[in-house]
């Protein structure tokens, strides 16, 4: 199957959970186009669809929304699935799913949506997202799982499989 992968990441730990799904996806025989959702003009051609994105201030990004708001149409045509990252610590917090995940999945007829804990490395940041940091105290660190990731991208394999299967 010929797959988009499409990952809205600020700093890259997003974007790495997304490589690691991509490259399970190529494993098992798929043919994966790893783009960024504002470079996306369309996604006819595709036989699936996995979008990522990074959690900042509580919402998904705006390059994904922007993805889903002109492709919707076409995304709810084909099999979509859609992940986030941005809970951090341990536990990791926030502990809610972010607000507009529902809509952006509802929009493009994601048959599921999945949270992964994410990074945040200070050096990394400005000083408008170091103030947010500190303010909602998000600890610093790598709190991402990747055998989680992986765990979750096998699964995605047999539900393709089983997609090819049927038809």
């Amino acid at each position: 199957m010929k797959i988009l992968m499409t990952v809205a990441s600020r700093h890259g730990g997003t974007r790495e959970i997304g490589e690691v799904v991509a490259q399970t996806l190529r494993d098992a025989g798929h043919d994966v186009d790893e783009t960024s959702p504002d470079d996306v003009e369309h996604v006819t051609g595709y036989d699936a669809v996995v979008i990522g994105s990074a959690v900042y201030v509580g919402r998904l990004a705006a390059s994904v929304r922007d993805l889903v708001e002109r492709q919707g149409a076409h995304l709810r045509s084909m099999p979509v699935w859609l992940f986030w990252s941005g809970p951090v610590g341990d536990p990791p917090m926030p502990p809610t799913v972010p607000d507009d995940v529902d809509v952006v999945a509802e929009h493009a007829g994601a048959r599921e949506t999945r949270c992964f804990v994410g990074r945040i490395e200070r050096s990394e940041l400005n000083l408008n997202e170091r103030a947010l940091v500190a303010l909602v105290r998000a600890e610093t660190g790598d709190y991402r799982d990747f055998e989680d990731v992986r765990s979750w991208a096998d699964e995605l394999v047999q539900r393709l499989a089983e997609l090819d299967r049927v038809g």
